[in-house]
Protein backbone atom coordinates (compact mmCIF):
# COMPACT_ATOMS: atom_id res chain seq x y z
CA UNK A 1 0.00 0.00 0.00
CA UNK A 2 1.31 3.72 -0.50
CA UNK A 3 1.39 6.13 1.93
CA UNK A 4 1.94 9.18 0.07
CA UNK A 5 -0.92 11.20 0.61
CA UNK A 6 -1.94 14.34 3.34
CA UNK A 7 -4.48 16.15 4.66
CA UNK A 8 -4.75 19.00 7.27
CA UNK A 9 -6.44 18.27 10.30
CA UNK A 10 -8.76 20.95 11.86
CA UNK A 11 -9.61 20.87 14.99
CA UNK A 12 -12.17 23.47 16.96
CA UNK A 13 -10.38 25.71 19.74
CA UNK A 14 -13.41 26.98 22.37
CA UNK A 15 -14.90 29.88 23.70
CA UNK A 16 -17.57 30.44 26.83
CA UNK A 17 -20.92 31.02 25.22
CA UNK A 18 -23.52 33.97 26.77
CA UNK A 19 -24.91 30.62 29.27
CA UNK A 20 -20.88 31.00 30.24
CA UNK A 21 -20.42 27.40 28.84
CA UNK A 22 -17.66 25.95 27.08
CA UNK A 23 -18.44 25.44 23.42
CA UNK A 24 -16.85 24.73 20.25
CA UNK A 25 -15.17 27.44 18.29
CA UNK A 26 -14.40 26.48 14.34
CA UNK A 27 -13.79 30.33 14.09
CA UNK A 28 -10.65 30.69 11.68
CA UNK A 29 -8.91 32.15 14.51
CA UNK A 30 -10.05 29.86 17.09
CA UNK A 31 -8.95 26.61 15.12
CA UNK A 32 -5.47 24.69 15.50
CA UNK A 33 -4.24 23.26 12.39
CA UNK A 34 -1.74 20.34 11.42
CA UNK A 35 -0.89 18.57 8.11
CA UNK A 36 -0.85 14.73 8.83
CA UNK A 37 1.38 13.10 6.00
CA UNK A 38 1.84 9.07 5.71
CA UNK A 39 -1.23 8.58 4.35
CA UNK A 40 -3.68 6.37 1.82
CA UNK A 41 -6.88 7.76 1.20
CA UNK A 42 -9.50 5.14 -1.30
CA UNK A 43 -12.95 6.05 -1.81
CA UNK A 44 -15.57 3.55 -0.33
CA UNK A 45 -19.19 5.08 -0.40
CA UNK A 46 -21.02 6.08 -3.20
CA UNK A 47 -24.34 7.88 -3.16
CA UNK A 48 -25.94 7.82 -6.57
CA UNK A 49 -26.45 4.51 -9.14
CA UNK A 50 -24.00 3.89 -11.38
CA UNK A 51 -25.72 4.62 -15.39
CA UNK A 52 -24.26 5.67 -19.01
CA UNK A 53 -26.25 8.94 -17.82
CA UNK A 54 -25.13 9.40 -14.37
CA UNK A 55 -21.46 9.02 -12.40
CA UNK A 56 -21.32 7.50 -8.95
CA UNK A 57 -21.16 10.79 -6.10
CA UNK A 58 -18.30 9.50 -3.71
CA UNK A 59 -18.80 11.15 -0.37
CA UNK A 60 -17.06 8.68 1.99
CA UNK A 61 -13.27 7.52 2.19
CA UNK A 62 -11.20 5.20 4.27
CA UNK A 63 -7.85 6.37 5.65
CA UNK A 64 -4.92 4.39 6.87
CA UNK A 65 -1.72 5.65 8.21
CA UNK A 66 1.20 4.48 7.47
CA UNK A 67 3.32 1.50 9.70
CA UNK A 68 4.89 3.20 13.01
CA UNK A 69 2.35 5.86 12.80
CA UNK A 70 0.17 7.66 15.16
CA UNK A 71 -1.37 10.72 13.80
CA UNK A 72 -3.14 13.43 15.87
CA UNK A 73 -6.81 12.93 14.70
CA UNK A 74 -9.83 12.41 16.48
CA UNK A 75 -13.17 11.56 16.17
CA UNK A 76 -14.49 15.39 16.63
CA UNK A 77 -12.13 16.70 14.03
CA UNK A 78 -12.37 18.34 10.51
CA UNK A 79 -10.19 17.34 7.61
CA UNK A 80 -9.71 19.29 4.54
CA UNK A 81 -8.53 16.89 1.53
CA UNK A 82 -8.52 17.53 -2.42
CA UNK A 83 -10.53 20.91 -2.11
CA UNK A 84 -13.21 19.59 0.57
CA UNK A 85 -13.88 19.91 3.68
CA UNK A 86 -14.78 16.16 5.75
CA UNK A 87 -15.05 15.16 9.42
CA UNK A 88 -14.32 11.78 10.87
CA UNK A 89 -17.12 9.36 10.35
CA UNK A 90 -17.50 7.24 14.17
CA UNK A 91 -14.20 6.26 15.99
CA UNK A 92 -10.57 6.89 14.76
CA UNK A 93 -9.20 3.29 15.27
CA UNK A 94 -5.47 2.71 16.89
CA UNK A 95 -4.10 -0.97 15.63
CA UNK A 96 -1.89 -2.09 18.22
CA UNK A 97 1.86 -3.16 17.93
CA UNK A 98 2.31 -6.82 18.58
CA UNK A 99 4.30 -7.74 21.44
CA UNK A 100 4.76 -3.75 22.42
CA UNK A 101 2.93 -0.50 24.28
CA UNK A 102 2.84 1.40 20.97
CA UNK A 103 0.36 2.15 17.48
CA UNK A 104 1.25 0.32 15.03
CA UNK A 105 -1.06 2.42 12.51
CA UNK A 106 -4.55 3.80 12.18
CA UNK A 107 -7.40 4.18 10.52
CA UNK A 108 -10.93 5.93 10.16
CA UNK A 109 -13.61 6.61 7.80
CA UNK A 110 -13.90 10.74 6.69
CA UNK A 111 -17.16 12.01 5.24
CA UNK A 112 -18.61 14.73 3.56
CA UNK A 113 -19.44 17.71 5.81
CA UNK A 114 -23.36 18.68 5.49
CA UNK A 115 -24.04 22.22 5.37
Amino acid sequence: MMFNQSLVRVRAGTRTDRGGNTVKDWSPGAVNRLTVDRLNIQPTIQQENVSEERNATVTGWHVQSEEGTDPDIRFDDRLEWDGLTLEVDGEVARWPELFADEVHHIEFEMKRTVG
